[in-house]
């Protein structure tokens, strides 16, 4: 939507909103992801995750549709407001699915997948906005609203071959169903073979465990021990907005323009190399976010993006105090106006590369983990409606931010930024390498997670000791659990 604001037709058809006009067109989409994410967790505990993905492709089309004929401001804006609901639907189940069907070794890899998935459909955004900004007549604006049908529709064709979650499955007594999908998943079709049987019945032994001994209810989210896990993920998705990754992916023509570039095409161009550079940086988290961890990716990149952001800011304030722009500001580097727009547009990609390998998947993997099965699409909605309405927050300032506050924004940013490493530091354990079951034991170790230790490194007395609380609590479900 970035790079439509900028269109001169789109700005002659909708008669050039204002700032505020601007901040309520994007912001419109977050509110219904908001809305959506909501509502996701109880669709999808009913219904299934994939029929609730299903159900997310369906409305995204026709909010798609609706985008494409607007006539009027407030038509765009509710095409985008069903658009929203649609992508808050998918925000909040697509990764929990991905997490309750790939093998603990590489679940890391497989949301991070899909944020890479992401990252793509933004570059091809960027580049079909580019493309079209050669259009004369409305079609300039239309075309790459009316195709976001295009993926929505390949969504629903191809969910059509995907499982269902083994753990919804399970938690629906589908037994025989969930032998069959994870046998499909773990060992290529063969059902009967032990490392299947085994998972299936840890599955089972959790879930009949948490059916006859826990509440599945919101309010169990806020009390111990999920209190600590809901504060976790509600806080990882709210410290991934404010990064302030949407200021850099949303506004960004707006920096650029304030850092000389005059043109729509030129424009346009720069948010296309900003899309591949969020494409590129997403692979290395692909590769080694499960042998790195999540707690060292997060600290690199958290420390990376503060500096990149001071950095921004002086250049700004030098760019802009060089052309009058700021009189009240000295230049603090010393370089031609050229070049400090162009050192600025680098520092630009540079924190959006840091965020692709850090925050981007972490900020979506380490929600979807770490709930246990009877909760997870409950916090799972509510860690990404925390996610939406900082989003919501985050997109309807930023332009009045940027109008009035310039390069100080990304000082307040890289404050922010400080404030979120400490937090990752002090209260975010490890989680790689663990099965989803094993999340219950982990988050019984200490509440520092400094002090705490991967559960793949505990030692042997030391998971006995932990284990011990729930050893006594599974036992009626063991039993049962022995028949799977």
């Amino acid at each position: 939507m970035s790079s439509i604001l900028e269109m001169g037709q789109f700005n002659r058809y909708f008669d050039s909103p204002s700032p505020i006009a601007r901040g309520i067109i994007v912001s419109s989409l977050t509110i219904g992801c908001f809305l959506g994410a909501l509502v996701s967790g109880p669709v999808a505990d009913r219904h299934s995750r994939k029929t609730t993905i299903v159900l997310g492709a369906l409305v995204c089309t026709i909010g798609s549709a609706i985008q494409f004929g607007s006539v009027s401001r407030v038509m765009l804006i509710a095409g985008r407001f069903v658009n929203g609901l649609a992508i808050g639907f998918l925000s909040g189940v697509v990764p929990m699915y991905q997490s309750e069907t790939s093998p603990p070794s590489d679940r890391g890899r497989m949301v991070s997948l899909q944020q890479w998935a992401i990252t793509w459909g933004i570059f091809i955004a960027f580049g079909i906005d580019y493309g079209c900004s050669f259009i004369s007549g409305p079609k300039q604006f239309r075309l790459p609203l009316g195709l976001q049908i295009v993926p929505s529709i390949i969504l629903l064709f191809t969910m059509s071959f995907m499982p269902y979650s083994p753990r919804w499955l399970v938690a629906h007594d589908h037994i025989s169903d969930a032998r069959q999908v994870l046998g499909r998943l773990r060992a290529q079709g063969h059902a009967g073979v032990p490392e299947v049987a085994e998972e299936l019945r840890l599955i089972h032994q959790t879930i009949v465990h948490e059916r006859e001994t826990k509440k599945s209810t919101y309010m169990e989210l806020l009390r111990f021990p999920n209190r600590r896990r809901t504060l976790l993920g509600c806080g990882m998705q709210f410290m991934q907005q404010f990064t302030g990754i949407n200021t850099l992916m949303l506004y960004a023509p707006t920096i650029f323009r304030y850092m000389g570039m005059g043109s729509v095409q030129s424009i346009a161009l720069c948010q296309a190399i900003n899309g591949l550079v969020n494409v590129s940086a997403t692979v290395p988290a692909i590769l080694w976010i499960d042998r790195w961890g999540r707690r060292p990716t997060l600290l690199v990149g958290t420390i990376l993006i503060i500096v990149f952001y001071l950095v921004l800011a002086l250049l700004m304030r030098s760019y802009m105090a060089l052309t009058g722009e700021d009189e009240g500001d000295a230049v603090i580097i010393n370089m031609s106006a050229r070049s400090l727009a162009l050192a600025s547009i680098c520092m630009v990609y540079l924190v959006v590369a840091s965020f692709a390998f850090s925050w981007g998947p972490c900020g979506w993997l380490i929600p979807s983990e770490i709930f246990p099965t009877h909760l997870r699409a409950k916090a799972n909605s509510v860690t990404t409606g925390t996610n939406w309405i900082s989003n919501f927050v985050v997109t309807l300032t930023s332009p009045l931010l940027l109008d009035v506050g310039h390069w100080r924004l990304f000082i307040a940013l890289s404050g922010i930024m400080g404030a979120n490493l400490v937090i990752i530091y002090l209260f975010l354990p490890e989680t790689k390498n663990l099965t989803l079951e094993e999340m219950d034991i982990l988050f019984m170790d200490s509440a520092w997670a400094f002090k705490s230790s991967p559960l793949s490194f505990l030692s042997s007395k030391k998971l006995r000791r932990l284990s011990a609380g729930t050893a006594l609590t599974t036992a009626s479900g063991a039993t049962r659990a022995e028949s799977v």
